[in-house]
């Protein structure tokens, strides 16, 4: 099976350039992921780029298979992941085009299997422990810098940290819904950064989210409201450099028997019940 160290959740967009590809087929004790996984090369580092919707974007937010994706990632040798997803901003100066890096976020989901810990036998007879790791800091602080300065290194500013709230989808926020979330400071809104982050932290991976703002989130803007042709324009025009970026960190980031942030030992020597891929 082909192996990779790196891995990028995203659309078909950031890999289907690319010359040399070994389409994976990767089974997991969760069910099947989103997808093949596609396996290429990128500035010298072997990356796996998995479609989180899909091909054909045929998967909505709320019935994407999180923990099988992440699974399969893992097991195909990746141990740092790049997450990008398109979202809507809070703020009148988060208007499209925006490329925020998160540091935070808000779970307001409610169907999401969120775990690999639940107690629940799996397919061949093994039960996970129950394992409580600390999300206070979502996302891996190492690749939040490289990310950052792949951005910079583009002439793209984007912005340094700031709260994703995710939503369960697959509609948009009432304008009611997106106030309150303007209400407590939050930043950018979205559908696909959670349970992504969690499932991470539990299999020790590094995850860094880059947030592509679309549209003004219904509170922020006086219009009729958020569109799905809208955020498709908008993510159709910055796709481009957004993929610049992403490759730009693929190549920042350490190798992975040099990674020491908080990620490594996320799991503090607790025993899984499992033996992870």
């Amino acid at each position: 099976m082909a192996n990779a160290e790196i891995g990028v959740i995203g659309g078909s967009g950031f890999y289907s350039f690319l010359d040399d590809v070994t389409e994976v087929q990767v089974d997991t004790p969760y069910g099947a992921p989103s997808d093949s996984v596609f396996v290429g090369e990128v500035a010298g580092r072997r990356v796996a780029f998995l479609p989180r919707h899909g091909r054909g974007h045929h998967l909505p937010p709320h019935r994407i298979n999180y923990r099988a994706n992440l699974w399969a990632l893992r097991s195909l040798g990746v141990r740092q992941v790049l997450g990008p997803c398109a979202v809507g901003g809070l703020r009148p100066e988060f208007g499209p085009g925006t490329l925020l890096v998160p540091d935070q976020m808000v779970d307001r989901t409610r169907t999401r299997q969120q775990t690999f810990f639940d107690g629940l036998p799996l397919p061949d007879g093994t039960v996970p422990n129950v394992v409580h790791v600390s999300l206070a800091d979502p996302y891996c602080p190492t690749g939040r810098s490289i990310a950052l300065k792949a951005a910079r290194g583009r002439d793209w500013t984007p912005v340094d940290g700031g709260t994703l709230v995710v939503v369960e989808g697959p509609r948009f926020s009432t304008r009611a819904e997106s106030l309150w979330h303007q209400a407590q400071g939050w930043s950018v809104v979205g559908m696909t950064g959670h349970p992504e982050a969690a499932l991470a932290r539990e299999l020790e991976l590094c995850y860094t989210s880059l947030t592509l703002v679309t549209d003004l989130d219904a509170g922020a803007e006086t219009g009729e409201g958020v569109s799905h042709d809208e955020v498709l324009q908008v993510f159709a025009a910055n796709v481009d450099r957004l993929r610049g970026v992403l490759f730009d960190a693929v190549a920042g980031l350490p190798e992975t028997g040099e990674r020491d942030c908080l990620c490594v030992g996320a799991l503090g020597g607790m025993e899984p019940g499992i033996p992870l891929p």
